[in-house]
């Protein structure tokens, strides 16, 4: 079986849910993870450039001249599908979008089943394409199944469809653990004093610049570490004070050592219309570390975690602070193990298990042939194909 995924996120940027996901069903199936296009300088024509990830994991990204012409982008890459589909003997079983902007280059084809695994409202993100809700409504009428990454967003999605979802997204458990044992300091956090309290993620418009700032300048002998990369808003506007440490980004594999030295994990996130969906899924890793969490009031952070006493709600820099106090002065971990039972069945193994069988059962209820069989064996490609 082949899955085709196109998504506006690099494989490499930041390990995140479609990474956790893909790399779980290319057990299964023969993934193509398409991301959007890189403009090179010192390329002539355009082409696909593919990099294999594992067994059946394959990311791939169009490579278009640096000057390529705007209008000539969609069929370009429609054309380059085309080509990837014949040389890599890849029947359409399933598309897996997470832009909907693909649509503009994916029309032609004809998936056995399309999923749209809906993971933000981007069209809520700064600069996002004015076409991406049209093509998002698109999009529901195409899918025969949608997943949202959150509950506050399935609750603002779930008329849009009869066959969605909620499903936040998980954690690996065995991974974020090692921050409870003894691990080697990281070097560029090793001289930070104590106490330190740290985020990671990506650096951007929904990020609290003067949260940050205020509680750093209220407390100067607290230490804030910020792991991530900047984008989208100009590095000139982080605060920039002695207490406040950007360590840059950090491979997946980093995240547990750069934990196991945090006596606090925050999630300074702004209430805007980025962030009025989203549901962090460092919530349940830095509780998985055995770290505090304090946060603002992200929908789905206060609901589960706030309401059950997992996370602190805050909505000021005084309040943050406080928080901190009470956490750094407590003596027992009886927080931890309501922790660990509230999380004990959150896994990323759990949620691929659960997605996989609503698709395969929506597969089945459509009539649809989602496995393999001689039949597209023995096809051309091109009877899958319209264009």
């Amino acid at each position: 079986m082949d899955l085709i995924c196109f998504s506006h996120l690099r494989w490499n940027f930041v390990y995140q849910r479609p990474q956790h996901l893909l790399t779980r069903f290319s057990n299964d199936y023969r993934v193509f993870y398409i991301e959007e296009p890189e403009h090179a300088a010192d390329s002539t024509s355009p082409t696909l450039h593919l990099k294999k990830i594992k067994r059946d994991l394959w990311v791939v990204t169009p490579m278009l001249p640096s000057e390529f012409p705007t209008n000539d982008i969609t069929s370009t890459l429609q054309s380059l599908l085309v080509d990837l589909f014949e040389k890599h003997r890849i029947h359409p079983d399933i598309f897996w979008y997470y832009t909907p902007m693909a649509l503009k280059f994916t029309k032609g084809f004809h998936p056995d089943l399309v999923v749209y695994d809906c993971m933000d409202e981007l069209s809520n993100f700064k600069f996002a394409p004015p076409e991406l809700k049209t093509l998002e409504a698109e999009l529901f009428e195409k899918a025969e199944i949608v997943f949202t990454g959150g509950h506050h967003l399935y609750s603002a999605k779930k008329h849009q469809h009869k066959n969605i979802w909620p499903v936040p997204s998980s954690i690996e458990k065995e991974h974020f653990m090692k921050a409870r044992k003894k691990v080697k300091t990281p070097a560029d956090q090793a001289s930070i004093g104590f106490p330190r309290i740290g985020f990671y993620g990506v650096i951007d418009e929904r990020f609290d610049l003067e949260l940050l700032r205020t509680s750093a300048e209220q407390r100067p002998d607290w230490n804030f570490v910020i792991l991530g990369p900047v984008i989208k808003i100009d590095e000139a506007d982080l605060p920039r004070l002695s207490n406040i440490h950007y360590l840059g980004s950090k491979k997946y594999e980093e995240l547990p050592a750069y934990l196991a030295g945090w006596q606090m994990a925050m999630i300074p996130f702004l209430l805007n219309d980025a962030t009025k969906y989203i549901s962090p899924t460092k919530t349940p890793e830095y509780l998985v570390a055995g770290v505090p969490v304090v946060s603002t009031r992200i929908v789905d952070v206060v609901t589960p975690y706030g309401d059950k006493g997992l996370a602190h709600i805050v909505d000021t820099a005084d309040e943050l602070i406080a928080c901190c106090e009470k956490e750094f002065s407590k003596t027992n971990k009886n927080w931890l193990k309501k922790a660990d039972d509230f999380l004990k069945n959150n896994s990323w193994d759990n949620t691929f298990q659960f997605m996989k069988q609503k698709i395969d059962k929506t597969g089945r209820k459509q009539g649809k042939v989602i496995s393999i069989s001689q039949s597209k064996l023995n096809n051309p490609v091109k009877t899958a194909i319209n264009v």
